[in-house]
Parts: C-alpha cells; structure tokens; sequence
C-alpha cells in the first residue's frame, strides 16, 4: 500500500480496515464512555454527565482499556460485526458511526488535525467536565442529563 493511502485509510469502508486501523479511528473524545439512557418506548437515547468508572476525565482515555472487560462487563466492544446494532448509540460525532453512515470524519477529528489538541480545544470531548459513575446512584443519573455532546 503506498504512504499517501495508508494515511487516509480513514476514508475506506470500516470492513476494509485492518485491526490497528480500526484502532486508530477512534477520536479519543471518550463521549462513548458517557452514561446514557434509553427510553424503553420510543428508543430514544440520552446522555449524561455521569461516565464509566473507568475513564480518564483529563485524557478522556479508558484508563484499563485492554483489560476493561474485567471490571466493567458491560463495556460494548464496537466492531464490525455489531456496529450496525450499535451506531445508534454512539454520539453522532462518532468517526465509527460517521464511516458506518459513509459519511466523512469532522475536521477537528486528531487523524485529520494532527493531534487531539483541537478537539479537546474546541470542546468536542468530556475533558473537565465528567462525573464518575462511582459518585452518582444510577437512580439519579436522570438528574445529570445533557445534551449530545457536539
């Protein structure tokens, strides 16, 4: 593969995509990492301030990431297989969701900008301002609602 497609490996199909380039695609922005709820009725999800136990609210990185499974069971693992059963669930900033809907990566989007330096500047993550999971009763997370995240 020559250098100037391999840098925009980002622009294939997600089946198209070899496993650190699955990786790679991730914004890092940790909105996945979000509680949300669902409305059992209309399907309707809805974020909250409120984050998994796990994530680093400065980083917004998951601080166990290869071994998270072991402390939170719950953690969806995004791939190609589910993604189609997932996306709806994802912010809409999501690269994966956004190449799921064929549609192309934000430009404040580290792969594309270089780094996550914009992103984190222009708001487009969690950082600063989550609430550990551990510190709220999920019967409150209601009270922490917010909207999607840019």
């Amino acid at each position: 593969m020559t250098e100037p497609l391999r840098k925009k490996f980002w622009t294939r199909p997600l089946a198209d995509l070899n496993a650190s380039e699955w990786e790679a695609l991730c914004d890092g922005c940790g909105k996945c990492c979000l509680n949300k709820i669902e409305d059992e009725d209309s399907g309707e999800v809805v974020f909250t301030r409120v984050a998994c136990r796990l994530l680093d609210n400065e980083s917004c990185q998951c601080a166990q990431y290869d071994i998270r499974l072991q402390f939170v069971p719950e953690c969806i693992v995004l791939s190609r297989k589910n993604i189609s059963d997932i996306a709806y669930f994802m912010p809409a900033s999501c690269a994966y969701r956004l190449r799921h809907e064929d549609k192309p990566l934000a430009d404040w989007h580290p792969l594309i900008a270089g780094g996550p330096e914009r992103m984190h500047a222009e708001g487009r993550s969690v950082k600063g301002w989550t609430i550990p999971e551990f510190e709220v009763d999920e019967d409150d997370w209601e009270d922490h609602l917010i909207e999607e995240p840019h």
